[in-house]
């Protein structure tokens, strides 16, 4: 009797003590801020006092990594779903369809930045463009409350494929086409929310931050400050204290356009390389976010909500100031009435393909219509083929790389271009589709995580555009790119393979990742995605195998890992050119460090870190 008794009392200890450690292990809310386009080194507590303090007082991911393309949607998907590009294929900002897309004029190369856009290719692509579920569409379905709220394309999609409309039916989603036509519906709720708050119920524009200028006049010399004034507001005064008021555990995406947009659009440095984006407006862009981040910080603690609540700080890519220098392309050589002298004009890809490969060249943002010479693409992308309709070869242009497609998927065409590519100044590293076989000077795609179960048509061939150092003594900071764009030298691109696009910014606190720790392994955003899934307890059904891992270092008592680094080479090409990949391995997972051809690409090695313009 008695020993029943000391059992009965042993499993009402356990029991209870199982209870209490329920109860104190209920999910954690989760904020993940995204500063568009800030660079791996550039934070110091002079330009982002807050980003610092959480990096130095939470976990600072000194070895981080964005996925190559460096692009803003392709980062996006691997933080919303965990996977990589292989995977989610969103392969670029602007990728090849294979069907015209209403919403983008027709085009069979649309631009992914737009709601609609991502709507249609949904409709067109099973429901779910990405072919994997998003963390916070799971976490909705999972009773959390969820909101995603800033910059246009990348903020939908972290809850895109359900149709708003229904209360609960789909996250609370603000970006800058709230209020409009084209905006995700708000609630009711929202909507009395906003306005109690004394908040307009559509965003307001950019304004001045909005000019990108042109050849002859700067662009914008301020910030994007009014427009995230009110998304750091809408987020702080309404959704913050409403999920709080919910009970419930919640999820927060915050992505702010700055310093991406002030960095693209920057008026200091027409024309010429220095002083680039590191001059003031650049700096105010930085600025400007660091200040969002410390108003959703302030609130946390104001609501009493900061030590239940981690916070995952991550850029979707660096940065780097654009150059139109060659000494080789035929695009160069010709009269543009938007384009100075002896600079490669937008498109020029795709004009140099079409003279090398004697095929006519068709304009897919301007109704199919050939382009005549003189004239590059309106949108830099171009339809190689007698038939636009059915074109032997697509260019979907992007910034510092570029996607080449061939419907066709012909070897011998692919051969032509790989040889034309080879010949250009301004290329510095080829990767193509496994499909096609192999070619001396490049690497295969399945090297960077480009072939998993994408939906979306897989690129044929991505070129990596060259880039240098020039204004300052660390190079990730003042990295050069040749861009493949309609801004203008001096003005700030990313996209390509250098090591100031590929090292974003990345650091953590909360109550699920230790204090003052210093991570040296490799992260990247595809292990943002998987670890937030991790602290929200969810249970991801991946379609696909390349996917990023749970960074279980950065938290207490978690496992460290062993790293590895590594290199692949490619044969040497007719004219010696050979492309080169550096990355590290933790178990199965890869991060790409830098790749490229030697000397043509920042940190790819001490040589081609001081290459200058020349090309040399």
């Amino acid at each position: 009797m008695r020993r029943s008794i000391v059992l009965l009392s042993i499993g009402i200890s356990v029991l209870s003590f199982g209870r209490a450690f329920a109860q104190n292990d209920r999910p954690r809310n989760l904020i993940l801020f995204v500063p568009d386009g800030l660079r791996g080194q550039i934070v110091t507590r002079q330009t982002a006092p807050a980003m610092a303090e959480v990096r130095d007082k939470g976990v600072n991911f000194r070895n981080s990594h964005s996925l190559f393309p460096t692009f803003t949607t392709a980062n996006a998907s691997a933080m919303a779903t965990g996977h990589y590009l292989g995977d989610t294929g969103d392969f670029s900002n602007t990728i090849y369809t294979g069907y015209p897309v209403g919403p983008a004029n027709g085009t069979v190369t649309p631009f992914l930045e737009v709601d609609p856009v991502i709507i249609d290719l949904d409709e067109h692509l099973g429901g779910n463009y990405l072919n994997e579920e998003t963390v916070l569409k799971m976490a909705r379905a999972q009773g959390y409350s969820t909101a995603a709220i800033g910059k246009l394309g990348p903020t939908l999609i972290f809850d895109h494929t359900d149709k708003p409309g229904a209360e609960g039916l789909h996250s609370i989603v603000i970006d800058d086409a709230t209020g409009g036509k084209n905006g995700v519906p708000l609630s009711d709720e929202m909507k009395a929310a906003l306005t109690k708050a004394n908040l307009p119920l559509a965003t307001p524009s950019r304004g001045d931050n909005g000019k990108s200028g042109d050849a002859k006049t700067p662009g914008t010399l301020v910030p994007n400050t009014a427009q995230q004034a009110y998304f750091a507001d809408a987020a702080s005064k309404v959704v913050l204290p409403m999920f709080k008021e919910r009970g419930k555990p919640f999820v927060l995406v915050f992505w702010s356009r700055d310093p991406d947009g002030s960095q693209h659009n920057s008026g200091d440095s027409l024309n010429t390389v220095t002083p680039g984006i590191n001059g003031p407006t650049s700096l105010a862009g930085i600025k400007n976010a660091d200040n969002n981040l410390a108003q959703l910080r302030k609130a946390l603690d104001d609501l009493g909500l900061a030590a239940t609540t981690n916070i995952i700080v991550s850029s979707d890519h660096g940065f780097s100031t654009i150059s139109k220098e060659t000494k080789t392309s035929p695009s160069a050589k010709m009269t543009y009435g938007d384009t100075p002298k002896d600079f490669l004009p937008m498109g020029f890809l795709a004009i140099d393909l079409a003279k090398a490969l004697k095929l006519p060249l068709f304009d897919p943002n301007n109704k199919n219509a050939r382009v005549p010479d003189n004239e590059h693409p309106k949108a830099g992308n171009g339809l190689l083929g007698e038939d636009p309709t059915k074109p032997e070869l697509v260019v979907a242009t992007n910034g510092g790389s570029d996607l080449i497609y061939l419907p066709g998927h012909e070897r011998s065409l692919a051969r032509r271009t790989i040889n034309a590519l080879l010949q250009q100044d301004y290329v510095s590293g080829i990767f193509v589709d496994d499909a096609l076989g192999r070619f001396p000077g490049t690497l295969a795609m399945s090297e960077l995580g480009l072939k998993g179960k994408a939906v979306t048509p897989t690129p044929a061939i991505v070129v990596n555009f060259r880039s240098y150092v020039a204004g300052c003594d660390q190079p990730t900071n003042c990295s050069v790119e040749v861009a493949d764009t309609v801004l203008r030298q001096g003005q700030g691109m990313h996209g390509s393979f250098s090591r100031g696009d590929t090292l974003n910014f990345m650091a953590a606190i909360g109550p699920d990742f230790k204090s003052g720790y210093v991570d040296p392994l490799p992260v990247s955003n595809a292990d943002v995605g998987a670890t937030a899934a991790k602290l929200l307890g969810l249970a991801p059904k991946p379609k696909g195998d390349l996917i990023g891992r749970v960074m279980t270092e950065a938290m207490p008592n978690g496992a460290t890992p062993r790293a590895y680094s590594g290199t692949a080479k490619s044969q040497i090409s007719a004219n010696g050119l050979r492309t080169v990949l550096k990355f590290q391995r933790v178990s199965k997972h890869r991060y790409f460090d830098v790749a490229g051809f030697r000397g043509r690409t920042v940190g790819l090695d001490a040589e081609g870190a001081k290459q200058t313009a020349a090309g040399k």
